[in-house]
């Protein structure tokens, strides 16, 4: 079939996939502005034709200076011209992988591999050398593009010859070496070739149904797979969500996420791209209060972590001043004169507002579990917080919660997304059972493990390995994961997340894991939680000496176990505790290792 032909029936696809949205009557897409997109080189084209002149990335590149502004139509200019330089160096087909900080030079390489190249491999920054080196092997990559600071673990790599590289690109070098070619200098020289009237890149082919993206997950055990993206799947997410919770082009995204997980590059990159909007780059996690009131965003997409160390953070600030009475009547106070379109918060809790950089508007949380009384906090100040639900084998997303304060729903991950469908199997009596969802946005298998594959795409049905159950308008609720489920001696099924959940709304515990082992009489288990306790809060109720007396701490923490337990049945409730000082081992995804034996202790 003729190139044109392909791309005739995939835009017909497309727009039978916006039409069958403007179509639905689900009051849960309440937008409908989705415009439809071929493929990730056609949704940056399109966007550019239409959103030319908009800031596309705000970054500071140079310590000291002022964020810096790039439009749509510059940003264009130099993926074209990268996209170029890579043809002319032969990487036309090829894997290139990429690894690095959250910055204009990782997005933009992403974008001229997927408008033309070949496949991009996005790698993680927190793995080994040995480690990155097998993935590059398995990958199969021939160029990888990283920060300064990757230079020489990928020449000692490259120089072994137990890989395929060919090409080492500096994302912050600012000349060509012997060794490895600079990001900026093959963008000038690929954008002198398409003014001489070079159009490899530029006329480059693309079919949306091929791999396009080739993502290696982080488990908590196991060999990291291979997940198979094709830009299908991709541009399914992009069109869908949207019609849940809106962006606009005025919006300004502040990403702070690692951008090779999918939850950060889909969500928090290429949808604000697709949409018109902004995205400015924090500098890491400790700038992330400094950049908040530089750049004044309006969209930040993030993981529970970090809006439970803001919501503390909140909390502990308002207490310090002895406004805690008086804050807790003001947002009551307020949600009645809401009502009448009176908001008592913007007016009288300024200093809040402040802490976001004065325009915030959306906080999106995403990549595992959050308290939902965090989110109700942060709706009851006027912003919508939501949370969403998605795994890199759906490129992520396939549930999302609306941003109307009036249909949100804490306890739930979210509705589910347009064009995909939800179903639970093997149900227990309470209805809980694995979620599995269908659409076109899962993938196309796990890369050369056809077994792997086989085992969780069944009849076209992605079985999660999450554990929930639906309400009758298919908002979804997760109860924990399969694997790690607790199965008790007299069968009953403990979910050790629900019990995290519950001592991580006690401010003496940092964190903690929930495990189990036999009991003495080896007829049952005995459910243990390891808690690493906030010293601080230790240290405020029990006064420095005592906070350092661990049979005291372990004492004062169990008053807070004892009333979690009240309320549980008995084969829930926790029996034994544990003490930890260090942070528990955790993968690459900050998630902790539940069946590493040291973090049991």
């Amino acid at each position: 079939m003729e190139y044109q032909e392909i791309k005739k029936m995939e835009m017909e696809k497309a727009e039978a996939f916006i039409d069958m949205i403007n179509k639905s009557d689900d009051k849960y897409y309440v937008y409908r502005t989705s415009r439809p997109i071929t493929d990730l080189k056609h949704m940056f084209r399109t966007s550019v034709e239409l959103y030319g002149d908009n800031v596309a990335f705000r970054q500071r590149f140079v310590k000291g200076e002022p964020f810096k502004a790039i439009t749509y139509k510059e940003a264009y200019e130099q993926v074209n011209g990268l996209g170029t330089s890579m043809m002319e160096l032969g990487l036309h087909g090829k894997r290139i992988a990429i690894i690095g900080d959250t910055c204009y030079q990782w997005a933009s390489t992403y974008l001229a591999v997927t408008g033309g190249v070949g496949v991009v491999v996005p790698l993680d920054k927190e793995l080994s050398e040995e480690e990155l080196k097998q993935l590059i092997i398995n990958s199969e990559s021939e160029a990888i593009f990283f920060n300064k600071r990757f230079a020489d673990m990928f020449k000692r790599i490259k120089d072994s010859g137990d890989t395929k590289l060919s090409v080492l690109c500096n994302l912050n070098a600012e000349e060509h070496t012997e060794d490895m070619y600079s990001w900026s200098k093959l963008i000038e020289e690929g954008k002198a070739m398409v003014a001489n009237g070079d159009r490899r890149y530029l006329d480059a082919e693309v079919i949306a149904d091929e791999m396009g993206v080739l993502l290696f997950t982080s488990g908590t055990t196991g060999i990291a797979k291979g997940v198979m993206l094709s830009q299908t799947n991709i541009c399914i997410d992009l069109m869908s969500a949207p019609n849940i919770l809106n962006v606009n082009t005025w919006d300004i995204f502040f990403s702070v996420l690692p951008i090779h997980h999918t939850y950060c590059c889909t969500c928090d990159f290429l949808m604000p791209i697709y949409k018109g909007a902004s995205i400015a780059y924090c500098e890491g996690l400790k700038y992330i209060q400094k950049n908040l009131q530089e750049v004044s965003p309006t969209m930040f997409l993030g993981v529970p972590l970090i809006f439970e160390a803001l919501y503390k953070a909140i909390w502990k600030n308002i207490r310090k001043q002895g406004k805690e009475a008086t804050v807790k009547k003001v947002m009551a106070l307020s949600k009645k004169t809401k009502k009448i379109g009176i908001d008592l918060n913007k007016m009288l809790l300024k200093d809040i507002y402040k802490v976001f950089g004065g325009r915030m508007r959306v906080l999106i949380s995403g990549g595992a579990a959050i308290d939902p009384a965090i989110l109700e906090f942060f709706n009851d100040l006027g912003f919508v917080a939501v949370q969403g639900y998605g795994l890199s084998e759906c490129a992520p997303m396939a549930a999302l919660n609306p941003d109307q304060h009036k249909w949100m729903r804490n306890a739930s991950v979210g509705h589910i997304m347009p064009g995909m469908q939800v179903k639970i199997i093997d149900k227990a009596e309470d209805g809980v059972g694995e979620i599995c969802i269908k659409g076109p946005n899962v993938m196309m298998g796990y890369y050369q493990m056809p077994e792997e594959t086989a085992k969780v795409i069944v009849d076209g049905w992605f079985l999660t390995g999450d554990l929930g159950y639906t309400d009758d308008e298919d908002f979804i609720y997760i109860t924990g994961r399969k694997k790690n489920v607790i199965i008790t001696r007299n069968g009953k099924n403990v979910f050790p997340e629900e019990l995290e959940y519950y001592l991580g709304r006690v401010d003496a515990v940092a964190e903690s894991m929930v495990w189990a082992e036999p009991d003495e009489s080896g007829q049952d288990d005995t459910i243990i939680a390891s808690i690493r306790p906030d010293m601080e809060v230790v240290k405020e109720a029990l006064g420095e000496e005592n906070a350092n007396d661990e049979e005291k701490v372990k004492e004062y923490l169990w008053k807070f176990v004892d009333e979690i337990n009240e309320d549980l049945p008995l084969f829930k409730k926790i029996k034994k505790i544990s003490i930890r000082q260090e942070e528990f081992e955790k993968n690459t995804a900050h998630k902790i290792k539940r069946f590493v034996e040291s973090n049991k202790q």
